[in-house]
Parts: C-alpha cells; structure tokens; sequence
C-alpha cells in the first residue's frame, strides 16, 4: 500500500474515518478540507470567550465509534471520554406537563405511568419490542452492508420468514404506526419527533425509523470537551500514521481520465494524483457540477432535501424551569408545524430544542448563573433562497415563545445565530440540509448511494450517503468507503501487479 495514493476531499467524521483507516494500512492519503476547520457539521461556535457544541452535541452507538478507531489501529478510550447521560431529554408542554424520559427501562417506564397512566406505560413496553425488532431486522441489511437493496432484505425474509418484511414496517409512516401503540398524543409526538433527527417529518417518514428510539433507549453519550473532541481524534489517529490533513485547500474539480477518477485539482491551480478518491460531501455537489462536469453522472441525483435549522448559540441565565442536558418545548401544532416545513415555511409555533451544555447527570451550573446553550428550530432547506434571513427577529421571537408558553426567561449575555443561508454557503448544493436527501417514503433508504460511486476510482461517504446522517452514522460510512477503497485495491493488485504512479505536482 505504501505506492497507493488517497487523496479524502472533506474533513466530516466520515472522510477522517476512512482517512484514518486507510492511513492505518499504509496508503498514503492526504485529506483536502475547504474550511479552515476540520469536523464539517461538527462544529464550534465561541459565545462570550466560551465554546459550544454547535452542530451534533452528543452521539449514539458508541459500538459503531469504536468499530471505526478498531479498524484504524486505536482504541476509542484512549482518545476521547465518554460519559453515558441517565436522561435522553427532559419534555415541555404548554399545558404545564413535562416527562423525563430515562434510558433505563423500568424509570423509563414508571415516568410514563406517572405522566399518562399505567395504560401507555404498558404500551412503551410494546413500542419498544417493537423498536428493538425493527433494529434486529435491519442491522445486517441495512447498517453492515455497503447499500442495502431489495435482494438483502428478501434474503432476511427468508431467513426470518416472509413477515420480516412486514415488520420492518416501511408501508406505513411513523405517526401512523405511533397511533397504534400510544392513545395520550402528547407521547405521540415524543415519539415522532425522532424523525427529525434525519432531517424529516414523522408524518411522511416510514415507519422503520421509530428504530431510532431503540438506538437511544441503547445509550446516549456526552463526549468531554465537546463532540469536536472526537473530531480531533479521528484527526489525531490518521495523522499518526502519515495522513496529511489540509485545511483551507479548495478543490475545484475532479480529474477524470481513462473512465477513472485520477486526482484532484485546487483552485489554487495546485493538482494531486490519486488512486482512489474519496468525496465526503453532499452528493449533490457532485450532480450539480461544483467538482467539474466529469463527475456529474457519477452518482444518482439526490431526492428532495431533508429540513435545515436555524440555531442558536448562547450564554445566558435560565429563570422559571430546571433544564437538564437536553430539552424540548414542543409545539401545540404538532402537525401544522411539519406541514409548514414541507411546504417550505418556517413554522408560526416551532418545537425549540436546547442542549444546556453544561448539565447532564450530576453536572449543572450554580442556581442563575450564565451557561451555555444550543438551540434548535427545524426550518426549511431553502438556504440558497432564504426565507430566513440573519438578524431575521428569530431569537426574539423564540425567547417569546419561551416566556409566554413555558413561562421561562433568560438573560442573554451574548447568542449567535446561524440560518440556512449560512449553512448553505457552508455546503454547497444543499440549501443548507443537514442530513442529505430526505428520508421520507417508502424507499429512501434504498436510494442512497453506496460507497462506490458510478466512477471507477471515485468513493463515497458522509452523511447524505449510505447509511446516513449522524456522527456514528457518518463515522460508519467512511469505514465501509475504507473497505470498499482496500477491496478494489486487493482485486487491481491480483489482477495487475504493477502499481498506478501517484503522486503531486503544481501546474
């Protein structure tokens, strides 16, 4: 491997997953990042001389996280520290009600017979086998595989029985499958809400993703010093063993010759060689021309978009509640405030999510002191012609919300805001989606692409490919792209011994 040149474009979770791995094998890989920080949508944001988690603030599956730091030759604890959070998020309603749901089953359990009855209690204890089946259905297919198809689940049917497909449970969406189990509508829309951790509305996402519940129910981690922790450690692991990481390097385009991908060229003129190129980025970047009109049919034009964000990073005092770690006041329109954003309008009434940074478990700031706070509104992926534009009165406006319908205030020292406009100038072609195409229908999940573009020599990973958005997500795509890449080279090398030269020049 030591003549095999990678050259990463990207520096998510996904492209240093795969960076580090095939680093760990001995290519020689260099990772081309446009920014002049690495993490992509792992971001910070310094709000009064303070650092907040700015864009993914725990993470999920801490098995797959460490699958990755495996494949490349490290362990996962020797990095970074990860601490599991008691709590998966404390819930506000207008009417004055609230529930702390906890990972642990039976407190679980009991806050809900506390907060609707014994009834719906009994009827988490379903949801949740059902979650769990749904999860053991689609592990293999699914999560440990390049791209699911058709063909790998109708071998599952067969294994499990012609009802596994059927109990995968996508023909019918989430919300429709929420108002088999849960009668109290305010679980309902708990519950559904997991659809936007991809990006999406409950009422159109299938009903397979309530898997997501399972997922957390499996342990929700905080990672000390923030998640651009892991970010660096990724980065720490593939430098250890050779990988260049650049930062600031523009790439304009990807060359193409011979029917394969051949290396890169900056838009500083300076070009790279390459054996094999991996893109982590949005794939629409790819149909829409931005890496040059080769490239353009090497993937499957993306579907529709999944919902962008308007965020909120603060430092300020918090009066009238007691946050934990993480926490939602939902809407009063659970299913005006999704149509609103299908129809590509931010809600009247938004759900707010806030990660108070600095709780979780026995962690919390003294009683009205400052702390740091990240916020949430779902808003439309329309960032290349915003609706939402920056000094636009949303702060205002939510800090409103907070006060008249949950009856907290909060003394602001200092907030920035971040609209889909930003986020699209950020990453290009997306309109300032963050999780890719949108999972909604029967088949999305089908139509990602894989690690293996349509171009010979041009690999995938990231979140708006297979498996998805999410950093144990995207840290699982860039180890199959790894894979992928190592296969190909395994199968070159036996069929023709003499090494592609590699290699960088400047034009």
């Amino acid at each position: 491997m030591a003549d095999f040149q990678v050259v990463v474009i990207g520096a998510g979770v996904g492209g240093l997953s795969a960076a580090a791995i095939l680093a760990s094998r001995g290519a020689r890989v260099t990772v081309l990042e446009r920014a002049e920080h690495l993490g992509g949508k792992v971001r910070r944001e310094v709000v009064d001389g303070q650092s907040i988690d700015a864009g993914p603030t725990v993470v999920t599956m801490r098995a797959a996280l460490a699958e990755v730091f495996r494949e490349a030759g490290a362990a996962i604890d020797e990095h970074v520290t990860l601490t599991r959070l008691p709590l998966l998020a404390r819930h506000f309603w207008r009417s004055g009600a609230s529930l702390d749901l906890a990972s642990d089953g039976e407190a679980a359990h009991q806050a809900v017979e506390r907060f609707a009855g014994r009834a719906e209690a009994e009827a988490l204890e379903r949801f949740g086998a059902y979650a769990a089946r749904i999860h053991e259905l689609a592990r293999e297919p699914f999560l440990e595989r390049e791209r699911p198809s058709l063909g790998a689940l109708a071998l599952r049917a067969a294994q499990y029985g012609p009802r596994a497909m059927l109990a995968l449970d996508g023909h019918r969406t989430m919300a429709t499958a929420l108002k088999g189990f849960f009668r109290d509508a305010r679980l309902r829309q708990l519950f559904g809400r997991f659809a936007t951790y991809v990006g999406t509305s409950p009422y159109s996402a299938p009903a397979t993703l309530n898997v997501i519940s399972h997922v957390e129910r499996q342990g929700v981690w905080s990672v000390e010093g923030g998640v651009a922790r892991l970010v660096e450690a990724l980065a720490a692991v593939a430098e250890r063993h050779g990988a260049e990481l650049r930062t600031g390097a523009h790439v304009a385009r990807i060359d193409v010759s011979g029917g394969r991908a051949r290396g890169v060229e900056l838009a500083s003129g300076e070009r790279l060689a390459a054996d094999a190129v991996l893109f982590n980025g949005d794939v629409a970047a790819l149909t829409d021309g931005r890496l040059g009109a080769d490239v353009r049919g090497a993937v499957a034009r993306p579907g529709a978009r999944s919902f962008s964000a308007v965020t909120l990073s603060m430092v300020a005092s918090v009066h009238g509640v007691e946050l934990d770690r993480h926490n939602v006041f939902f809407s009063s329109d659970d299913a005006g405030e999704f149509a609103a954003l299908e129809r590509g309008q931010m809600p009247t009434e938004p759900s707010i999510y806030i990660c108070a940074q600095d709780r979780g478990g026995a962690a919390a700031p003294a009683p009205g002191a400052p702390e740091r706070l990240f916020f949430i509104l779902n808003a439309p992926p329309d960032g290349d012609r915003p609706s939402v534009s920056k000094g636009s009165a949303w702060s205002s406006r939510v800090l409103s919300q907070l006060q008249t319908s949950f009856g907290v205030s909060l003394d602001v020292k200092a907030s920035v805001e971040t609209t889909p406009g930003e986020l699209a100038a950020r990453f290009p072609s997306t309109g300032g989606a963050l999780y890719g195409a949108s999972s909604g229908g029967m088949t999305s999940s089908l139509s990602r692409m894989g690690a293996r573009s349509k171009l010979a020599g041009l690999y995938l990973c990231g979140g708006s490919v297979h498996p998805g958005a999410g950093v144990p997500m995207a840290a699982t795509s860039g180890r199959l792209a790894a894979s992928a890449v190592l296969a190909d080279r395994a199968s070159t090398s036996r069929s023709r011994p003499t090494a592609t030269r590699g290699g960088t020049w400047t034009s």
